[in-house]
């Protein structure tokens, strides 16, 4: 006779297997209805949660990622979370219920808000507390493709993340025949917390693609064995590697579009000759993509939610946290939409097609890029630097360089700018940009040579001119530093936990704000609260954002009106980069600025 123990764990593991089951029975039991594959419906036809109220719960649910069982912190139960779709001059109510055992939120990117409803724990609110409720609410002043995520620990990266659309008050002019919403992202089955733990131990645990002896032969044959072995040295001294792309990678990380991973192949119906509408989201937690269809032509028509005048390109690059807004016209046939991390690890894909069944030929993975000096923003010869500019490799693994940080304070008087430098050193300063120059015009990396077109930023003009087109008054500096040694991440070389106090602006002050990558890697840098204009130029119609990707050895500036009093996060959207430290907050106070 078998023992009540025995029975009792025989009825677990009977309902352990059971669950893993109906995790793993069909992706559609998780999927919410917008997300799955082979819908053919229209606009309508997505079934979004729309309204003015909403009901929200965030709480872990079984979910299957490429056919394999998981685990996830899930908005209603669903991986990703509910697609809204809101309109334009209307006021919305979202309640939030947490059903987890730990606090929790929701931060609504990009939207235009008071700040109490923007949803950061320790800097506009509190949190959400196990068992309760919070109650966003708050009017929509603008339209286009944004999302939600959890800003609390790394819950995002565990699958707590979702679209929304704002639909315009009048008439769309980028509507379509047919669209649908392309949300990029990335999975793995690791606990978050493991994953930055082992970053912190070793930063390069997941980069399985370091420089190999075959490397090292080629590059001899082009460049000569002396200036192969001189750069290789120089990358040892540096104690860098130029294969060191991204953090997280294809090693851990599966690839997904709409939550299905390669093999699962998300599939979008249309009608030939129609005008379909993609409205590309990144709500990756860590990775950039590089996105093509190939074979069709992509005409670019917002940039982060706000119109842009269309461009025609054939692939662009979107950084965590940025959306674009992109119009096709397929013919009778299958494509294949590629979206390629920009290490080469790995990619997600999906497939547009006239009937269901259909699919085209995957193109294989590219070649893996590497870093180059210019990247160190050391490429002295192109951009006019003198031998004085060398860069002191001995200092790079020491800590030991200094560097200008916030600081150009312009006279309001229309006076000469007075430049005011701070030097931080510390462990989390590991060198700097000695040159570093404006790359918004430049492909990115793995790009360059690509034998089709390109979106670079320069490529974005406003389709409307700037609601704000006064010069700046004031001037603010600001590096993007680290020590990637040990995993360290920080603004001016102070990481969240270690600054004094916000960066002030105040109520309707025009600020140029420039940022220096002292870092070999990009970073995509928002703002929360309010978009800037990115400074490609000193017209009226820069593009306006809320993300801007700033590339390793890059100074570039962006134009900010203060206009949202109250405290706004301003961090790096990789969110390992933003938990090791990357984030300040910027407080907009209620007062004119200072004369």
């Amino acid at each position: 006779m078998q023992s009540a123990d025995h029975l009792n764990l025989g009825r677990r593991r009977f309902l352990r297997q059971g669950a893993f089951t109906v995790a793993a029975l069909g992706l559609n039991l998780v999927l919410p209805p917008w997300a799955r594959s082979g819908n053919s419906a229209s606009l309508e036809g997505m079934r979004p949660l729309t309204g003015n109220v909403f009901d929200l719960s965030v709480d872990r649910a079984p979910c299957s990622i490429d056919g394999r069982a998981g685990n996830g912190i899930l908005v209603n139960g669903q991986l990703p979370a509910p697609l809204l779709r809101w309109r334009e001059g209307e006021t919305v109510t979202l309640r939030v219920t947490n059903r987890l055992p730990v606090d929790t939120s929701i931060h609504w990117h990009g939207i235009l808000l008071p700040f109490q409803m923007d949803g950061v724990p320790g800097v506009t609110f509190p949190g959400i507390k196990p068992g309760e409720t919070f109650i966003y609410e708050f009017p929509l002043k603008q339209a286009g493709t944004y999302w939600y995520h959890s800003h609390s620990g790394l819950q995002e990266q565990s699958g707590h993340y979702g679209p929304l659309v704002i639909e315009p008050k009048g008439a769309d002019p980028d509507s379509a025949d047919r669209e649908y919403v392309i949300l990029l992202s990335d999975w793995t089955f690791e606990d978050p917390h493991r994953v930055f733990a082992k970053l912190k131990k070793m930063p390069d645990n997941y980069n399985f693609q370091q420089r190999t002896v075959g490397e090292f032969l080629r590059d001899s044959r082009e460049a000569g064995f002396g200036n192969t072995v001189d750069d290789r040295l120089m990358w040892g001294a540096m104690r860098m590697n130029a294969a060191d792309i991204a953090d997280v990678t294809g090693a851990t990380y599966t690839y997904l579009i709409n939550g299905h991973g390669p093999q699962d192949n998300w599939t979008g119906l249309f009608k030939p000759g129609e005008r379909v509408r993609l409205r590309f989201i990144n709500a990756s937690a860590m990775s950039i993509f590089n996105v093509r269809i190939p074979g069709l032509p992509l005409t670019v028509v917002q940039a982060d939610g706000l119109p842009v005048d269309p461009v025609e390109t054939d692939e662009f690059q979107i950084g965590v946290a940025e959306t674009f807004d992109v119009l096709v016209q397929p013919d009778d046939r299958a494509y294949t939409l590629m979206a390629e991390s920009n290490d080469r690890y790995g990619y997600a894909r999906a497939t547009l097609a006239p009937r269901q069944g259909l699919s085209a030929e995957v193109p294989a993975l590219r070649p893996r890029p590497t870093l180059t000096m210019k990247d160190m923003a050391m490429d002295h010869g192109e951009h006019g630097a003198t031998d004085d500019s060398r860069m002191d490799h001995s200092g790079m693994h020491h800590g030991s360089m200094d560097h200008a940080a916030m600081g150009h304070e312009m006279d309001h008087g229309g006076g000469a700018a007075q430049q005011e430098h701070k030097h931080p050193k510390g462990p989390g300063v590991v060198g700097l940009a000695m040159n570093p120059v404006n790359r918004l015009s430049e492909r990115p990396l793995g790009l360059q040579d690509a034998n089709h077109r390109v979106l670079v930023y320069t490529d974005l003009r406003a389709r409307e001119k700037n609601p704000d087109v006064r010069p700046p008054q004031r001037e603010l500096e600001l590096h993007l530093t680290s020590n990637m040694e040990r995993y360290m991440w920080s603004f001016d070389g102070l990481k969240f936990s270690e600054v004094d106090g916000p960066i002030k602006l105040y109520r309707n002050e025009r600020v140029r704000l420039t940022l220096v990558n002292d870092t070999m890697m990009p970073h995509p840098i928002h703002l929360h609260g309010m978009f800037f204009e990115v400074v490609t130029n000193e017209d009226d119609f820069k593009p306006r954002k809320h993300t801007i990707v700033v590339k390793p050895g890059e100074k570039m500036s962006v134009d900010i009106t203060a206009d949202a009093v109250g405290d706004w996060a301003f961090h790096c959207h990789l969110l390992y980069h933003m938990h090791a430290g990357m984030m300040r907050v910027v407080s907009v106070i209620d007062e004119p600025a200072p004369v």
